[in-house]
């Protein structure tokens, strides 16, 4: 009879491919599957899902579980036992059907999403919606302890944090960014790059080929919603989107990147457990946030930008490339927004989320909610619902809580770069030469390596000496401000 940390490891292996299988069937509805696909793959990420949650909320795992705690284990071993427990008890609460029903809902709400931002209808996603809240209070309602239903859910994303913290830090931002965004937006408005889709293809090949991109271990496609899937450590998968006459595709790229290399440097010796995946969803977006702002739009780095569209058949300056991808200018659209009015988006989400979740807000009235929210965080009139409460994919796929993550990973990467520089010296010289070695290096050390042995606050603490903090953030911003323009 196997030990019972071998028995354990052995299921979480097991389990480990299940959803490993799971995000590659995944990918492939978002990137390769014809529409008419989308009812039958519902039900097969369903199963997926069922089966996944049955064998580990099985009772043998929690005999494992509770005779290993008490055995002679290594560091690494400690930790398994240690996570594994605490996903095992959040995981018997949630019945086995209703985690079913969830993914089923999941994969059908993307279907009914694409095809109500297509149609620019919300009354047709709506009762899609209706479901998934009532879904997720279901889910949230599996848990004591919280002081809101959506303070459940966010421990799904960030364990640890809660909706009172996440309305403090993003206070500091309500109240610091709108001046500088008013300022910033005076300026005169920088002139526009009208680069062909054909440029951008190449300059993507050619940006991820000097941040290590192999077309033998990574694929990179096009979806209507950039993304990146971990399929393996030597199988990354990310997406970018491309439109003619814009630079959203190069920062795209660049962003998924960062969350494909976050799952790629995780500890060999993780691998196939419960800790071989990124800790949280904020230090997920840290990581992509920091090769968007601080790679993509450092003025150093520009050059390279510059360089790939020259070509790519288009050529450019790096002055006028890094003031293009830098220019402040209030947009409807988050996934197209500077990297200063970009938290505001997440603040407005955040708290109609959260209206939604705890029943302070209803389905029907988010149209309106949404288009008040824009008016008065971004100065912004929403002429439609596909550029308004449509834009997002999260909510067809019950990610509540979520939001949340993508401005505190835009804290935490500004705060793990001020970090970075002042451990490897400024980098303007190295990002100028297209040269990110180091860079790779000092993230695989301080946060990749680590997988989930480290929750989101420890993390930060661990590498930058300090908790969570939007000074650096502010600062960053403030300083990009009055950055030469290469």
């Amino acid at each position: 009879m196997p030990a019972p940390i071998d028995a354990l490891r052995a299921r979480l292996a097991e389990l480990n491919d299940l959803r490993l299988v799971g995000q590659l069937v995944g990918w492939d509805q978002r990137t390769m599957m014809p529409p008419a696909g989308g009812p039958e793959r519902a039900e097969q990420l369903a199963t997926l899902q069922r089966i996944g949650h049955e064998r580990f909320i099985a009772d043998e795992v929690g005999e494992w579980l509770a005779a290993a705690a008490g055995a002679d284990l290594n560091e690494v071993d400690r930790d398994i036992v240690r996570v594994t427990q605490r996903d095992y008890d959040r995981a018997r609460r949630v019945p086995t059907e209703l985690a079913a029903e969830m993914a089923q809902a999941s994969a059908a709400g993307q279907d009914a999403w694409e095809l109500a931002r297509a149609e620019d209808d919300f009354a047709k996603f709506a009762p899609v919606l209706e479901r998934n809240v009532e879904l997720s209070r279901r889910y949230a309602a599996c848990f004591d302890g919280f002081a809101s239903p959506y303070d459940a859910l966010l421990q799904d994303y960030d364990l640890g944090l809660t909706t009172a913290r996440i309305q403090e830090v993003f206070g500091e931002l309500r109240a610091a960014l709108p001046p500088l965004v008013a300022e910033r937006a005076s300026l005169p408005a920088p002139k526009r790059l009208e680069v062909p889709v054909a440029a951008q293809q190449a300059a993507v090949t050619g940006v991820l080929a000097r941040f290590g991109v192999d077309p033998a271990s990574w694929r990179v496609d096009v979806s209507s919603h950039p993304f990146s899937t971990n399929v393996g450590l030597r199988d990354s998968r990310i997406t970018t989107r491309y439109e003619d006459g814009q630079l959203e595709s190069l920062l795209a790229a660049m962003h998924e990147f960062g969350h494909a290399l976050y799952d790629r440097q995780t500890a060999p010796e993780l691998a196939r457990t419960t800790l071989a995946d990124g800790t949280s969803m904020s230090i997920h977006e840290s990581q992509s946030k920091l090769w968007e702002n601080h790679v993509g739009r450092s003025p150093a780095f520009s050059g390279v930008l510059a360089q790939e569209l020259t070509n790519a058949g288009f050529p450019v300056s790096a002055g006028d490339v890094h003031t293009a991808l830098t220019a402040v200018r209030p947009t409807l659209i988050r996934v197209s927004a500077d990297e200063v009015t970009y938290p505001l988006h997440i603040v407005m989400r955040f708290e109609l989320e959260r209206a939604l979740v705890d029943g302070d807000l209803s389905v029907a009235d988010l149209p309106t909610a949404w288009n008040d929210a824009t008016r008065d965080l971004l100065g912004l009139e929403v002429p439609s619902d596909a550029d308004g409460v449509l834009q997002d994919v999260h909510w067809s796929g019950l990610a509540f809580g979520y939001f949340p993550s993508y401005a505190l990973g835009c804290l935490i990467a500004a705060q793990l770069w001020e970090t970075l520089e002042a451990d490897l010296g400024a980098r303007d010289e190295a990002l100028a030469a297209g040269d990110v070695a180091e860079i790779r290096e000092w993230l695989r050390d301080k946060v990749h390596r680590h997988g989930r042995r480290l929750d989101t606050v420890p993390i930060v603490e661990a590498a930058t000496g300090r908790g969570l903090d939007a000074a650096p953030f502010l600062r960053h911003v403030a300083r990009s401000a009055a950055a030469p323009a290469g």
